[in-house]
């Protein structure tokens, strides 16, 4: 079991029922959730790591090795239309998330944990956010007076963003 697993174990929550999800803030004023099945692993690394591509769409912020693989790696921020990130930044924390066959890495700017949520708690989207955030979100959800943002991850890796260069696939 590596360092990240060993993490992730220890931060669900072991009493409540529901299905999991990772924990993150998209930037200082926005928190998200991702669902736990599309999640592959979170990993911090160091800006030098991504290789930098041209002619990429505005969130891209290049490719990465993540486990023998060569992988896109996406300001999510930015592609959400959000504050994006520092570009000053020494590292970057990466979500990898895996639909079908397409693996992405999505920064952002902190990981905080797993948590967990019946699907019943999540409440429509429509009104409580921007309506350019509406078409990548499953919802919204309230966890000790905190909003997250139900990310859903098919809809960003069939972003009309990231689609019409078919390399992300």
């Amino acid at each position: 079991m590596d360092n990240s697993q060993i993490l992730m174990a220890t931060l669900l929550p072991q009493n409540k029922s529901g299905d999991g999800y990772l924990k993150f803030y998209l930037n200082q004023q926005s928190a998200a959730i991702l669902a736990m099945n599309h999640t592959q692993e979170a990993v911090l690394i160091s800006a030098e790591s991504i290789t930098p591509m041209p002619n990429m769409p505005h969130c891209v912020l290049g490719l990465m090795n993540w486990r023998s693989r060569i992988i896109w790696v996406i300001d999510l921020p930015k592609m959400l239309n959000l504050e994006s990130l520092e570009n000053r930044v020494h590292q970057y924390s990466v979500i990898v998330i895996k639909v079908e066959s397409t693996i992405l890495g999505l920064v952002v700017q902190e990981i905080k944990g797993i948590t967990k949520f019946m699907s019943d708690e999540i409440r429509s989207p429509i009104g409580q956010v921007a309506s350019s955030l509406v078409p990548y979100l499953r919802g919204c959800v309230t966890q000790q007076e905190e909003n997250f943002l139900v990310l859903d991850a098919q809809a960003i890796v069939n972003s009309s963003v990231l689609i019409g260069n078919q390399n992300y696939q």
